[in-house]
């Protein structure tokens, strides 16, 4: 059956001249002109068959070749998820019909679902990669329309002063209070403090380490323990076979429980998430002086762009030159 209904849209089922089956939707609700698509499709098959033509490749042909080739990406799943919102939009469309008015219109989708303009532009990234690859590298589009970002408001870095953070550590329950203090020492994300075996513990050493696998870069992370990281794993060690931090002999999956809101809230402290610690760590280590080159190894970061974004803590090395005002010529 050449042409059938899902719902009230019109799709195509046909049979290329290799013997390839395509079902795709027509996008119409209109016969004539789901029959007019068909037509259509039959004759640029045939000319890709015979004439050796350029096939037309589809959005979903493009979104399974992507996620094969990304799937090492640390946020995959978010892409995914991502990929599946735009499904309702883009599903059966042929590349080349992606214009610029039609990402117009999923930017104006998503933005009236109320979400930000960075949450909106997590979606139009994974749309743009996908698009310029298209292009770049599977050469399947001549051109890819431009997809416009939308303005994000620069955030300010959240981090907790000393006594903020022995504070909130005192408001804390004991395994909680241990996990911020590793990280506060550490500078690890959240799944790696979590995710930690000590199968990546040297104590003797005062080194543990994150595996490519399991950092967000992709790339090994090593871990200089400073005496408190140190002290902080020798406490937890007999509580469990194989993961450092665990509650009541359980491993621990959710950090961002009740008991740290309740505990943040009891502090006193807010706008406060606990990838903010990470800051913290940052924000302390380049007060303290850390180069940064050091601070982008020691946090696993992949661009010096990302470390930057500290450097206007650190001012010591221009003090000389605010001095040189009040030094009378």
């Amino acid at each position: 059956m050449p042409l059938y209904k899902r719902g009230s849209t019109w799709w195509v089922d046909v049979v290329t001249p290799s013997g390839e089956r395509i079902r795709r939707s027509t996008g119409t609700e209109t016969k004539a002109l789901a029959q007019e698509y068909h037509d259509k499709l039959k004759a640029e098959l045939w000319r890709v068959s015979k004439l050796g033509e350029k096939p037309r490749r589809s959005w979903n042909e493009a979104v399974v070749r992507w996620l094969k080739e990304q799937s090492h990406k640390a946020t995959i799943e978010t892409d995914k998820i991502h990929l599946r919102w735009l499904d309702q939009f883009l599903s059966g469309k042929p590349l080349d019909e992606i214009s610029r008015s039609l990402i117009d219109r999923i930017t104006e989708a998503k933005l009236s679902e109320g979400v930000s303009n960075a949450t909106a532009n997590r979606v139009l990234e994974v749309l743009r990669a996908i698009l310029r690859r298209s292009v770049n590298d599977w050469e399947w589009l001549e051109k890819a329309p431009m997809v416009r970002m939308l303005k994000e408001p620069t955030r300010r870095i959240r981090f907790l002063t000393r006594e903020e953070a022995d504070t909130l550590m005192l408001e804390l329950p004991e395994h909680l209070a241990d996990m911020v203090a590793f990280t506060l020492a550490t500078g690890l994300r959240r799944a790696n403090v979590t995710g930690l075996l000590w199968s990546q513990v040297d104590l003797s050493r005062a080194v543990a380490w994150i595996h490519a696998d399991q950092a967000k870069a992709r790339k090994p992370i090593p871990v200089p323990l400073n005496s408190q990281a140190v002290a902080l794993l020798a406490k937890q060690t007999g509580k469990h076979p194989t993961h450092v931090f665990t509650y009541r002999g359980n491993t621990i999956a959710q950090v961002s429980t009740k008991a740290w809101y309740s505990a943040l809230e009891r502090a006193g402290i807010e706008d406060f998430r606990w990838h903010d610690l990470r800051h913290t760590w940052a924000s302390w280590h380049v007060q303290q002086g850390t180069p940064l080159f050091a601070l982008q190894e020691m946090g696993g970061w992949e661009s010096p762009e990302m470390v930057r974004r500290y450097a206007h803590l650190a001012a010591d090395h221009l003090a000389p030159y605010a001095e040189r005002l009040c030094t009378p010529k």
